[in-house]
C-alpha cells in the first residue's frame, strides 16, 4: 500500500505561484511514475504534468506548459509542481496519484493506481 498526502494548495491573485507537494508512506514511489490531475469540466480527472521514475520523461498538458514544472526528490519519497503564472482558470482541487507498472508517464487516469485525497488551489482574478 502507498499512502499519498498533498500539500501547499492555497489562494493566490492571478500571476502568483504556488508550489505543491505530494508525499508518500508505507511504500516507496521511487521507481513508479506520479502524476498531479485535477478535473476538468464535464470530465474525468485530467492530467496536468506527470513525471516518471527518474524525472528524464515529463509531460505537461498544453495548458500548463511553460507554467508549471514538475519535479521529483526520491530520496524524501517527494514529488512537486511548482506553479507560476497562475491563472483563474487554474483554479481547481489538484489531485498527486502514484501508477504502479506503467513505464514512462500516463496520462490516463484509469492508470493510477493510489490517489491523494487532492489539495485546493483558488486563483483570484
Amino acid at each position: 500500500q502507498v499512502q499519498v498526502v498533498e500539500s501547499g494548495g492555497g489562494l493566490v491573485q492571478a500571476g502568483g505561484s504556488l508550489r505543491l507537494s505530494c508525499t508518500a508512506s508505507g511504500r516507496a514511489f521511487s521507481p513508479y511514475a506520479v502524476g498531479w490531475f485535477r478535473p476538468a469540466p464535464g470530465n474525468d480527472r485530467t492530467s496536468v504534468a506527470v513525471i516518471n521514475w527518474n524525472g528524464d520523461n515529463i509531460y505537461y498538458a498544453d495548458s500548463v506548459k511553460g507554467r508549471f514544472t514538475i519535479s521529483r526528490d526520491n530520496a524524501k519519497d517527494t514529488v512537486y509542481l511548482q506553479m507560476d503564472g497562475l491563472k483563474p482558470e487554474d483554479t481547481a482541487v489538484y489531485y498527486c496519484a502514484v501508477s504502479i507498472g506503467i513505464v514512462g508517464t500516463p496520462q490516463y487516469w484509469g492508470e493510477y493506481n493510489y490517489w491523494g485525497q487532492g489539495t485546493q488551489v483558488t486563483v483570484s482574478s
